[in-house]
């Protein structure tokens, strides 16, 4: 006869076709899950746009230095003296030739005076001492005097003549005093200081002024040694100064320098520059460009469209809606503009917004049609 199964194994059946059933009365009451639809993510960066433009921009060399005066002199005193007349100051502008001090001129004109009086009595002994020597000569012809006497009669004669040489180089002195007595402006210029004043006993050498030719400046700068082969005369040079900050002048390059500093690796350079108003003080500092090349075609970019960071300059550029970098060396910014020496062509198109989200290969997304530069005002 069959063995009857044991108790726990018909219990073990029975709890599976339980939970079977069960799970079967579950799944036909509930109501099939619709799976939600995926949603596309687009992550393109939006950006707006601007093409690379090429302005006609001259090409300029950034410079700095001083504006010297193109003369400059400290007049000293070329007699000893006091002195009796001081009739300028700091300041004051004279012409070449004109009186600025007197020194001792009174003195000066008697001594004066006095030597042409000498001169005077010594020309009058001299032409008693010609005739004298004459009437020997005929003497002496008709056998009336005698050798010594005509001998004589020409000594002294010579001496006249010696001494008549001797005064007029003392007379000479005497006036030549006399004129140096008279203190002159020997260019037109500005009185930059007044050292000695009136009652001042001054020697031969002593400082009176310090003039300076302020109506033409000259601007002197150096320039790198590269540069050498571009810098000519007849340039232009634009600059400012600090005390007119919304004036720019003009000088025209006149000197340059024919040697290369061995320490600095530069060259001087000077630009004659007009002053006539004066409103340019001599030796002010001044800030400027050296133009070396008019209206040269040159790539700009908006200024908003380059990046500086860790001392690297930078763009991006859009091909193909991806963005991807491009370093850049800049020269001048004019107008809200940048000039752009190397690495970017005419007509690339560069990210002027959205640019500080972007990275290298990042997909982007153009809000904006492609906006043209305005034309730089020269």
């Amino acid at each position: 006869m069959p063995s009857k199964p044991e108790p726990t194994t018909l219990l073990t059946l029975c709890q599976s076709a339980a939970l079977a059933a069960l799970f079967t009365i579950l799944t036909g009451c509930s109501k099939p899950v619709t799976e939600k639809p995926k949603v596309q993510r687009d992550d393109a960066i939006a950006v707006t746009v601007a093409k690379v433009e090429v302005m006609d921009l001259d090409r300029t060399l950034p410079v700095v230095g001083t504006l010297h005066p193109k003369n400059e002199a400290t007049i000293a005193a070329q007699v000893e003296g006091q002195i009796e007349k001081s009739e300028v100051d700091f300041g004051d502008k004279v012409v070449g030739g004109q009186e600025l001090a007197l020194i001792d001129t009174a003195s000066y004109e008697a001594l004066a005076k006095q030597s042409a009086a000498a001169l005077v009595k010594a020309k009058a002994s001299a032409l008693n001492h010609e005739s004298n020597l004459r009437r020997m000569l005929e003497l002496q012809k008709s056998r009336i005097s005698s050798a010594s006497d005509l001998d004589s009669a020409t000594a002294e004669a010579e001496q006249a003549r010696a001494e008549v040489k001797a005064v007029e180089a003392a007379e000479a002195i005497a006036q030549l005093n006399l004129k140096r007595s008279r203190v002159i402006a020997p260019f037109s210029g500005t009185i930059s200081e007044r050292i000695a004043n009136m009652g001042d006993y001054v020697k031969v050498g002593s400082p009176l002024f310090r003039i300076v030719e302020d109506s033409d400046l000259k601007f002197i700068v150096q320039a790198p040694e590269r540069y050498a082969a571009q810098v000519k005369t007849n340039q232009t040079v634009q600059l400012t100064v600090d005390a007119w900050p919304d004036r720019c002048f003009e000088g025209v390059v006149y000197l340059i320098s024919p040697s290369v500093s061995t320490t600095t690796r530069s060259f001087n350079l000077a630009a004659l520059v007009h002053n006539p108003n004066r409103q340019l003080k001599a030796n002010s500092f001044a800030r400027g460009q050296l133009i070396l090349e008019r209206a040269v075609p040159t790539p700009v970019v908006p200024l908003e469209a380059v990046l500086n960071f860790a001392g690297v300059t930078k763009v991006f550029i859009v091909e193909n809606e991806v963005a991807r970098s491009r370093k850049i060396k800049t020269g001048r910014i004019k107008d809200g503009r940048q000039e752009v020496l190397e690495g970017l062509k005419p007509d690339e198109t560069v990210v002027v917004s959205g640019i500080t989200k972007l990275y290298e290969n990042a997909k982007v997304k153009i809000q904006a049609p492609t906006t043209n530069a305005v034309a730089l005002s020269q």
